[in-house]
C-alpha cells in the first residue's frame, strides 16, 4: 500500500474514532443522569438544565457536521490525488511509448521491401527516407525487421573490403532483404502518404515495395540502452 493511501486511511480513522468518543459521552452522561433529581426540580431548574443540554447538543451536533464535512473533504482529495495520479500513469506510459521502451501493439500498415537482380540496392537512404515519411504522417511506433526504430536509432550502409554491402540500424543489428517495416498510426494517413501518386514512397518503389494495411500489429520495443551524455533540463531562471 502507498505511503499515501495509508495516511488517509489512519486520518479517516482517526475522525470516526473522536466522533465515537464524543456520542459515546454524550450517551453515557444521559446515563448517569438521576431521574428522581429531575423530578424534584423546579421550573427555573429545568429550564435552566434544558438550556445546557441544547448546548450540548449543538456542540455535538456541530462537531458531527465537521466531522462530515472533514470526511468529505478528504474524500474528495483522495478522488482527485486518484485522478492525478492515473493521468501521470498515462502520461508516463505515454512517454515510455514514444521512447521505444515497451512494446506496443495497434493498427497499422506494413510496407515490404525485396530487393531485385533487375532494380538497383536498397540501400540505407532508401529506409531513411519510408522513416522520415512515416513519422511525418503520424506513426506512433516503427520497426524494421522488428528492430524498433526511435529517435537515437542510425540506419547505416557498412561497405566489407570484398565488394559487399549491408545495411546495420541500432548500430549493430544487421537488415537483409526483404525488408519489413512496420508502422503503428492512423491507417488511412499513412497509407495515402505512401501511396501519393508520384511522390508517395509506393509510387517509387513500385517495382520493390509493397503495401499491406493490418490491424493488431505488434512493434517490439527498443532492445538498446539509451544514454543521454551531454542534454541537460534546462533550469528556469
Amino acid at each position: 500500500m502507498k505511503k499515501g493511501k495509508k495516511i488517509m486511511i489512519v486520518t479517516i480513522g482517526l475522525i470516526c474514532f473522536v466522533l465515537s468518543y464524543v456520542m459515546f459521552i454524550q450517551f453515557k452522561t444521559v446515563e448517569e443522569t438521576n431521574i428522581t433529581e429531575i423530578e424534584s426540580m423546579t421550573t427555573a431548574e429545568l429550564r435552566e438544565k434544558s438550556v445546557a443540554w441544547r448546548e450540548r447538543y449543538e456542540q455535538t451536533s456541530e462537531k458531527l457536521e465537521e466531522t462530515n464535512a472533514k470526511l468529505a473533504e478528504y474524500k474528495q482529495k483522495k478522488e482527485l490525488n486518484q485522478e492525478a495520479s492515473e493521468l501521470l500513469e498515462q502520461e508516463l506510459l505515454q512517454a515510455r511509448i514514444l521512447a521505444g521502451e515497451t512494446d506496443v501493439k495497434g493498427d497499422g500498415i506494413i510496407v515490404t521491401i525485396t530487393d531485385h537482380e533487375d532494380t538497383e540496392k536498397i540501400v540505407s537512404y532508401d529506409l531513411i527516407g519510408l522513416v522520415n515519411e512515416l513519422k511525418l504522417a503520424g506513426a506512433e511506433a516503427i520497426s524494421i525487421n522488428d528492430q524498433r526504430i526511435v529517435n537515437m536509432s542510425d540506419i547505416v550502409d557498412i561497405y566489407i573490403n570484398d565488394g559487399s554491402q549491408f545495411i546495420f540500424v541500432n548500430k549493430e543489428e544487421r537488415l537483409v532483404s526483404p525488408y519489413v517495416i512496420k508502422a503503428i498510426g492512423d491507417q488511412k494517413y499513412l497509407e495515402s502518404a505512401l501511396t501519393t501518386k508520384t511522390v508517395g514512397f509506393i509510387d517509387q518503389y513500385s517495382e520493390n515495395a509493397t503495401l499491406e494495411v493490418k490491424d493488431n500489429i505488434t512493434i517490439p520495443k527498443y532492445s538498446k540502452e539509451i544514454k543521454i551524455k551531454y542534454a541537460n533540463i534546462k533550469e528556469e531562471e
